[in-house]
């Protein structure tokens, strides 16, 4: 019975509604095998999808869950229901030299000269 207890049902959602999942994992399950298993199983037909286990945060309960906890650790008293999936929310960062490149890129546009003849 234990046995049964340490498996989660967990689905995630990402930003546009649509779900991965659910899938079954194991409360020892580490909170970054479960970033790696959304990278594998992102939607192809998706723009912006993350690039690496960085690029994802998981959100339960209203807490940003950290790569080195476990599923256990990270369970909300809602998750001990039978039968109940929980629901992670997923928010995907662009890389920060992008988010860098952008905005030199602006500034460059944005430039205005004065010539005073």
């Amino acid at each position: 019975m234990s046995a049964v207890q340490d498996q989660l049902e967990i689905k995630f959602r990402l930003i546009d509604g649509t779900d991965i999942g659910p899938r079954s994992f194991s409360a020892a399950t580490s909170v970054a095998t479960l970033k790696e298993n959304i990278l594998a199983q992102w939607p192809k037909e998706k723009d912006n999808g993350p690039r690496t286990v960085k690029d994802v945060k998981l959100i339960s309960a209203g807490r940003i869950l950290e790569n080195n906890r476990t599923v256990g650790e990270c369970r909300s008293p809602l998750c001990d229901i039978p039968g109940g999936v929980t629901t992670m929310h997923v928010v995907v960062q662009p890389p920060a030299q992008e988010k860098e490149k952008k905005a030199s890129d602006d500034m460059k546009q944005n430039k205005c000269l004065c010539v005073i003849l």
